[in-house]
């Protein structure tokens, strides 16, 4: 398969596992800025078992190199025979499918398995030609779609100018919403209190005050502070929370011990013991300017000490570091009233069936049109001072 000839001669191909793409050339195109996106994340889900055909995630990267064989542009690309893990929920698609008579799944996605992150998921190369590898790789993706003859391909949680571009190829656009905390500049937490309105000030501060009460010791543990125990208590947090959650956890124990030792500078782990003994922990991890929000848990019952260890250690964390913004993950408009707010999140959609494919475009702009004032909506209810007119 070969994509659009420009200056030099593309070629298109899919790889099986992130282990037979040189670290250093795929890293090249996902940039550094989104951790979730490096060579070293991808490989630990792999190894770790926490993707591969077993768990529903098959690996089937896609790749395009020049002449020399050198990787210009990529994609991490998935077979799915489910729709777990991925936070853009089309389960009602494949339910409407599966009544026409079709055959849902397998799927393919482009996406970083379990990790309602935003961020590039058409990777290129920095440089003239990046616009040139997008195109390129969007028209491969279409022929791997097309020639799969499987019924979609979904592109989750990319940024706004990619599904802009993936519409232009007849791809669906679709709207979602997050909550991301914003550093204004601040030098302490009291002065993110200060910006925010008196009883949205006075209702953290007595979450905070509370959870002093518990006697309760929390730390920020990064790179080689973080030793083997402390991933066993995280991991019994995980699975507690994830047993409860979802049925199944999606990331075994090993994954940890991968990302604790190939990106350990990028683990930042709150947790928070008690009489010495850890009792709860919050997992991030950092990029250039900004601390996302991972995975939770807690083995008791501590009152607001999800809000501390998710929310208000990350800002805590934040302000210390100088980082730009906080994404706190999926869902919750609770987050809007301890200074999380609304964000526009996108996905585009290749639908194989042509009424098929009408039919979710329908429900898209009709769905759209409910996101925009939806978002609009939770942006007046936040925390913050109104200024004066």
């Amino acid at each position: 398969m070969h994509a659009p000839r420009s200056a030099q001669t593309l070629t298109a191909r899919v790889v099986d596992r992130i282990d037979e793409i040189p670290a250093a050339q795929w890293d090249a195109c996902a940039g550094p800025d989104n951790p979730f996106l490096r060579h070293a994340f991808l490989k630990a889900l792999e190894e770790s078992g926490s993707v591969g055909k077993k768990t529903g995630w098959l690996p089937q990267h896609l790749v395009i190199a020049d002449e020399c064989n050198a990787i210009q542009a990529a994609a991490p690309l998935y077979v799915k025979s489910h729709s777990q893990g991925e936070y853009v929920f089309d389960h009602g698609w494949a339910e409407a499918y599966a009544r026409a008579g079709g055959d849902y799944y397998p799927k393919l996605q482009v996406a970083v398995p379990f990790t309602p992150v935003p961020g590039p998921r058409l990777l290129t190369r920095a440089g003239p030609d990046a616009g040139e590898l997008r195109d390129a790789l969007i028209g491969a993706l279409r022929s791997v779609a097309e020639q799969s003859r499987l019924s979609s391909l979904h592109v989750t949680f990319c940024r706004e100018d990619e599904a802009a571009a993936l519409k232009g190829d007849g791809f669906l656009h679709r709207l979602g919403v997050q909550y991301h905390w914003e550093n204004q500049g601040y030098e302490t937490f009291a002065d993110f209190l200060g910006a925010l309105a008196s009883r949205k000030r006075k209702a953290i501060r007595k979450e905070r005050e509370a959870i002093q009460e518990y006697g309760l010791s929390i730390r920020a543990l990064s790179g080689a502070e973080i030793e083997r125990r402390h991933w066993d208590a995280f991991f019994a947090f995980y699975m507690d929370t994830g047993s409860r959650k979802w049925g199944r956890p999606y990331l075994t124990r090993k994954f940890f011990d991968l990302i604790g030792g190939s990106m350990a500078e990028n683990v930042v782990l709150m947790l928070a013991e008690q009489d010495g003994r850890p009792v709860a922990g919050a997992l991030n991890l950092k990029g250039t300017d900004c601390l996302y929000g991972r995975n939770w848990g807690c083995l008791a019952d501590f009152r607001f000490l999800h809000f501390e260890l998710c929310y208000y250690q990350a800002i805590d964390y934040a302000i210390a570091h100088k980082l730009a913004r906080v994404e706190a993950g999926a869902q919750g408009e609770h987050k809007i009233q301890r200074g999380y707010l609304p964000v526009a999140t996108h996905s585009a959609h290749w639908i194989a069936e042509r009424s098929f494919r009408a039919a979710v475009a329908d429900f898209l702009e009709r769905e759209r049109r409910v996101m925009e004032q939806e978002i609009a909506g939770l942006a007046e209810l936040g925390p913050y001072r109104k200024a004066e007119s």
